[in-house]
């Protein structure tokens, strides 16, 4: 389980991410809401281990001897998926040149023999080969960075960074994220951090924030009257 609590990241002006806390577990979709782009990639980045905390802790499973040993431990299972500016469909990149990019930087003992058009047909995207990456639909676009990064079969935590910005229509990712989540023989822990949460969704939701309301109360408990 991905278990975040009170994480801080600080800025140059303010808080990237003010204090955040929520648990993502394996075979549940998370939704994570944020306003403003770079809060949400930054807690996607601190989420998956990518960024240290200014405050507050972020691991995977049990802790570790030390906050060090959690991130590298979280790195070593989690993936980010499509954050602008960091790993985001590169503009001059077709698709099965990003599957070769992509399956390159996987750990050597999973690279094998295996060429990226034998990665697209046996994954279901070789209609789309010769596409532009970045010019594919959301629903096809969600579908094929989520199934490069399931490549690793290390890969146990899932982050996705505003899925929502590519579509109005919820239709296009929420139910494919939630069937990842829960897929037979390998549960993963999905994380979407997204600028709105999607009418009648029921599953487990968290604020970028949510943290800061309960620092003060306890703050306020603490203090003792003169």
């Amino acid at each position: 389980m991905l278990s975040v609590s009170a994480l801080r990241v600080a800025g140059r002006h303010g808080d990237l991410v003010p204090p955040t806390s929520f648990d993502a577990a394996p075979g549940e979709l998370t939704l994570v809401r944020g306003d403003g782009q770079e809060h949400r990639t930054a807690l996607a980045l601190a989420a998956t281990g990518r960024c240290a905390p200014s405050s507050g802790t972020v691991r995977w499973g049990a802790p570790q001897a030390s906050a060090r040993r959690d991130l590298r431990a979280l790195r070593r299972v989690s993936a980010i998926v499509d954050a602008p500016e960091v790993n985001e469909a590169e503009l001059h990149l077709r698709v099965r040149d990003l599957v070769a990019e992509d399956l390159a930087l996987l750990p050597r003992r999973y690279r094998g023999p295996v060429r990226p058009e034998a990665w697209l047909t046996v994954n279901a995207f070789a209609d789309i080969e010769g596409e532009w990456a970045q010019d594919l639909p959301a629903a096809r676009r969600t579908e094929l960075l989520t199934a490069l990064a399931l490549a690793n079969p290390e890969t146990a935590l899932l982050v996705l960074d505003s899925p929502d910005r590519h579509t109005d229509d919820p239709s296009a990712w929420l139910p494919f994220l939630a069937a990842t989540a829960a897929r037979a023989g390998r549960p993963i822990a999905v994380v979407a951090v997204v600028g709105d949460v999607p009418d009648g969704w029921a599953g487990p939701t968290a604020e970028i924030g949510n943290a800061v309301q309960h620092d003060a109360e306890d703050a306020v408990l603490t203090e003792v009257p003169a």
